[in-house]
């Protein structure tokens, strides 16, 4: 018989391509990237984070960025969850096939899904001069914010839709006969059980897709350019701009996504962790 140490050294050796494949393309970049941020002038320096933390330019950058995901991801969120729900209740091929399309529209982001929505949506698109033929609106422009919400919603739906479908299988059928055995209506038994049961993967899904949009850069820029001002289109004109290229406080820039990113996470985290211990 293996012995438990022997297994997992097999197992360490294993996943050891792997754990290299992780640091080489994943860490190593990560920590060049932390590094650079506080170089200026070939020297260690904070002046970049200054500028940056200095510049309302830079600030708003964040707030919108911030502002477009929450948004994006409550929709996905809001959106998502009653799908599930009655998908959870259609027969077997039905919800199998709703998933694969959700699968791939989840997938469906970049210069692809922008060029969809601007052939749909577009000044000329298809169903801007249907609704405006219709009379019931006189021009669509997506090139704005809204339309940013509009495109990223089309994926962060699906997004949840696939994350939260498994954690539904915690609402079993024992429960909702028990509880409408106890005389509990269908919003009673979603306001005192169901959401408190998917109260985790609820917070989870919202964090998922909040760190999904903000880090979306290809979209946002395929369907505005450099007009909006987010934190991935700032980063992208500080490296590839002609004149205000700026590669370090670009780096900057990106680490401090990181840690915006990693805020939401760690605060999930201690808050599922409390709920645990207090459970």
């Amino acid at each position: 018989m293996i012995s438990s140490s022997r297994t997992r050294r097999l197992a360490f050796l294993w996943a050891l391509p792997l754990l290299v494949i992780l640091f080489l393309f994943e860490v190593m970049p990560l920590i060049a990237v932390a590094v650079d941020g506080f170089t200026r002038n070939g020297a260690f320096s904070l002046a970049n984070y200054v500028q940056i933390l200095g510049s309302a330019f830079q600030r708003n950058a964040f707030v919108l960025s911030v502002e477009l995901s929450a948004a994006t991801a409550l929709i996905g969120v809001l959106f998502a969850l009653p799908i599930a729900v009655v998908l959870k209740r259609t027969p077997e091929g039905t919800r199998r096939m709703v998933l694969s399309y959700a699968n791939i529209g989840a997938n469906f982001t970049g210069f692809p899904i922008a060029f969809a929505f601007i052939i749909m949506f577009g000044f000329s698109g298809f169903f801007t001069l249907l609704l405006v033929r219709a009379g019931v609106v006189t021009g669509l422009n997506i090139y704005t914010t809204g339309g940013l919400v509009l495109v990223y919603a089309y994926f962060q739906v699906q997004l949840g839709l696939l994350l939260l479908n498994p954690a539904l299988e915690a609402i079993t059928t024992d429960i909702r006969e028990a509880a409408h055995l106890m005389g509990a209506s269908v919003t009673r038994f979603w306001l005192r059980i169901g959401l408190p049961v998917l109260a985790p993967a609820l917070i989870g899904t919202f964090v998922f897709l909040f760190a999904n949009a903000m880090g979306t850069y290809a979209t946002a820029y395929a369907l505005v350019g450099g007009n909006a001002n987010l934190v991935t289109i700032r980063i992208g004109v500080l490296l590839a701009g002609d004149v205000f290229s700026d590669p370090h406080q670009a780096d900057a820039l990106a680490t401090l996504l990181v840690v915006s990113l990693a805020m939401p996470i760690l605060a999930e985290q201690l808050l599922l962790r409390r709920r645990r211990r207090d459970g």
